[in-house]
């Protein structure tokens, strides 16, 4: 039996214009529900919980190759580079376990 691979990618962004939780909160489930839509990945918000202008987010996938799982991550990070309206990627690390 294949070992499963395990990838995570940990994305920090900067959300600047952002003045609430409730407007923060708001922009990060829908950038959330759309990476689910778009990867069929495991997507929640890991840090930074209470503060209102930053945010961590992980995105998780499982796979039978590391190369097809550092590809979907890779791919998953590029999104958020483009699509994430009101976000900044500050930083981002993908893992492959």
């Amino acid at each position: 039996m294949a070992r499963p691979i395990i990838g995570v990618c940990t994305i920090e962004l900067s959300l600047d214009g952002v003045h609430s939780l409730k407007e923060k909160r708001s922009i990060l489930q829908s950038l959330i529900r759309r990476m689910r839509s778009e990867f069929n990945a495991s997507v929640a918000e890991v840090d930074d919980l209470d503060l209102w202008n930053s945010a961590v987010i992980a995105a998780a996938v499982v796979s039978s190759d590391s190369r097809h799982a550092n590809s979907m991550l890779s791919k998953i990070a590029d999104w958020v580079e483009v699509q994430g309206r009101d976000v900044e990627v500050i930083d981002q690390t993908i893992e492959i376990f």
